[in-house]
């Protein structure tokens, strides 16, 4: 029997094929939509994931709010933290808007980050041209810079940059080297935009009329413990502050990573979300379908009740009809989703994850739709009275 309804659905598919090509269009879109969606967040999701972790594997950030009595760290806090096991060294994060001018040109709201000695020598590859900035330059708080490709641009058109000189809020400034802001391993720069102007952390601090850091990055000593590394850092740091709350922040990239994680799984659960209002628009568009199926056809139907045919079996019959118009669409969406995702990810220079979730989610959410959305028209037909049904003949 269950053979003979799939027969004769098919058959009546096939044989109304533009109404059911249009009501499986509706259920082909949604579903197409959906697995794009939630397949083309997952590559991106596993692309930011690695960037960060290759970014900033064995880093810690910290950030410092201070207490009424201590703004910042110092110099000697900072190299009281340098001498814990677990740290090979920090590098401070300085940064200012300053205006930048040449001759007669002038720029306005120059991002301008002070780095240490220490920085350079763990991104040896960020500087193209020149020299890197040196422990010398932080101890004399020396007026020298690394400018990137875009000041080039702007100031040195047709002019070796190394050598020359730039004003940074009206004081002249030495530049030392050319740096490439791609290849910047930094992820506070990342998240926070790179600078155009690189000097020693001592000089920013000076130009910004401070004394104190409130923001630096801890490189590890290879084979620490992250989270061990951050607590004992804590526990230093909880000291300098007299064990006040709330004096600073340390964050793990394991941190980051659950945060970025938390974030686009909440964003792709919201677009695919949007998404399913279109498979409920094609489950509509399979109920009228049925419903018209059910007029059509209650000649049939009362005949068949006519020769026995139970209430369960003519109920049977047109939600195993919903069920494949639904499936036939829901297979071919999910095709579909998958190759524009592969597009998709590819124009983004992502790489591709197949999602079995994606899948499941698509084919389950396909024939709920198709047995939810058939049942009123089968239990309709189910109900027709076949003396009502037959005088139609």
């Amino acid at each position: 029997m269950l053979r003979e309804c799939v027969s004769m659905s098919l058959s009546n598919i096939c044989s109304n094929r533009v109404r059911s090509f249009l009501t499986i269009l509706g259920i082909l879109i949604g579903v197409t939509a959906v697995i794009a969606l939630i397949t083309t967040v997952s590559g991106v999701s596993g692309s930011l994931s690695s960037s960060f972790s290759s970014m900033g594997a064995g880093t810690l950030m910290v950030s410092v709010t201070g207490s009424d009595l201590k703004q910042g760290l110092t110099a000697d806090d900072l190299a009281r933290l340098e001498e814990m096991e677990s740290v090979d060294g920090l590098t401070p994060s300085v940064s200012l808007s300053a205006r930048v001018s040449r001759g007669g040109s002038v720029e306005t709201g120059v991002s301008v980050a002070g780095k240490s000695a220490y920085y350079f020598r763990m991104n040896e590859d960020t500087v193209l041209r020149g020299r890197l900035l040196n422990r010398i330059d932080e101890d004399n708080t020396s007026f020298v810079c690394l400018i990137d490709e875009e000041m080039v641009e702007t100031f040195f058109y047709g002019v070796d940059p190394v050598g020359e000189s730039l004003y940074v809020d009206g004081v002249p400034f030495l530049v030392v080297g050319l740096f490439s802001s791609e290849n910047s391993a930094s992820v506070a720069e990342m998240m926070g935009g790179s600078p155009s102007l690189w000097i020693p952390y001592t000089t920013a601090l000076k130009m910004n009329n401070q004394n104190v850091v409130t923001s630096f990055t801890v490189y590890l000593a290879e084979g620490a413990d992250s989270q061990a590394a951050a607590d004992a850092l804590e526990s230093r740091m909880d000291a300098m502050f007299s064990y006040e709350d709330d004096c600073f922040t340390v964050t793990t990239m394991s941190a980051i990573e659950d945060t970025m994680e938390s974030v686009l799984s909440m964003m792709s659960a919201l677009l695919a979300g949007i998404a399913s209002i279109a498979l409920v628009v094609g489950g509509i568009g399979i109920m009228n379908m049925m419903l018209t199926t059910v007029t059509e056809r209650t000649a049939e139907i009362g005949l068949k009740k006519a020769l026995g045919a139970l209430p369960w079996q003519i109920q049977a019959q047109f939600l195993i009809e919903s069920f494949l118009l639904s499936m036939i669409g829901g297979v071919a969406g999910v095709l579909l989703g998958l190759l524009l995702s592969m597009i998709l990810c590819r124009a983004m220079g992502t790489a591709f994850v197949l999602s079995g979730g994606a899948i499941l989610l698509g084919v389950s959410f396909s024939a709920a739709v198709g047995i939810l959305f058939g049942w009123a028209p089968a239990r309709k037909a189910s109900r027709l009275n076949p003396i009502d049904a037959l005088r139609s003949m």
